[in-house]
């Protein structure tokens, strides 16, 4: 699994429909995070574990004294996660990127959903989604900036 992790003072994704034309939602949060998380067919529940435990206590928010201290959970933080497949990209050929070390449908929506459960109940709080495999528009302000890339194959 990997996973584009920003700080955000306020994120949302608005899910359109099929064609691009009509917005059917926007599902936003304030402070916390927006997270990116991309699947792929060799990715495991070990992963999803291991990957919920880093971002729930991920200590890049500011304590009183300033100091990137506090964790997800520390400050009551939201969270939302977008599916992104193009975290997988390929671009050592040519011009165009193939997206072929993306998970399939089959594997990468269960883990998806898993993933997205299994925060919200360590941060102790939903957290919002966009839609899997739909087209969005994600909108955020990243806050600092601090974004952090995670990837559950290099832990080191």
């Amino acid at each position: 699994m990997r996973a584009v992790v920003q700080r955000v003072t306020e994120a949302g994704v608005r899910i359109v429909d099929v064609e691009g034309i009509n917005p059917r939602e926007e599902r936003a949060i304030g402070q916390g995070f927006l997270v990116l998380l991309g699947v792929s067919d060799d990715d495991t529940e070990e992963d999803l574990h291991w990957l919920v435990k880093k971002i729930a206590q991920l200590r890049v928010f500011d304590d009183e004294a300033g100091v990137m201290n506090r964790s997800l959970t520390d400050i009551g933080g939201e969270c939302l996660v977008v599916s992104q497949f193009t975290l997988f990209a390929s671009y050592k050929k040519g011009n165009r990127p193939s997206w072929f070390r993306a998970g399939s449908h089959e594997h990468a929506v269960p883990l998806y959903e898993a993933f997205c459960r299994e925060l919200g109940d360590t941060i102790g709080r939903e957290v919002k989604t966009g839609v899997f495999g739909a087209e969005m528009k994600v909108r955020l302000l990243n806050d600092g900036p601090v974004t952090i890339f995670m990837d559950t194959k290099n832990k080191e």
